[in-house]
């Protein structure tokens, strides 16, 4: 009775810890193949540049509002990009080039002439 009781644990065990490394690795695959780390990464970092501009009078409102959208175009792309559940590398590339388009906008609008109101008196 406790031999069988014993072998039964053990394998309950043994099984269970099968198992869990199994359903530990299916889920890691399927995170990596729509994980982009690297553009949200970007995204994050772009907006907080454009919230900057704001802020200190560099962006108008009308030009902060133009990259905002172009912000949000980046993100319909890579929403559009994860919707097969698979980000290959061509449309993580892409991601990659439209990251780099939005970041030259920002900075040329960042850095034009425009300067920021005085304060009126």
């Amino acid at each position: 009775m406790k031999t069988n009781l014993l072998l039964t644990s053990l394998t309950i065990a043994i099984t269970a810890s099968f198992l869990s490394v199994a359903d530990a690795q299916v889920p890691s695959q399927t995170a990596t193949s729509t994980s982009t780390p690297r553009v949200d990464n970007r995204e994050v970092k772009q907006e907080a540049r454009i919230e900057q501009g704001k802020a200190s009078g560099a962006l108008n409102s009308k030009e902060a509002a133009r990259l905002e959208k172009g912000q949000d175009n980046v993100v319909a792309a890579e929403e559009k990009a994860k919707a097969d559940g698979k980000v290959t590398k061509k449309e993580r590339a892409r991601l990659a080039h439209k990251q780099n388009k939005q970041s030259k906008r920002i900075a040329v609008q960042k850095n034009d002439a425009q300067v920021k109101p005085a304060p009126a008196n």
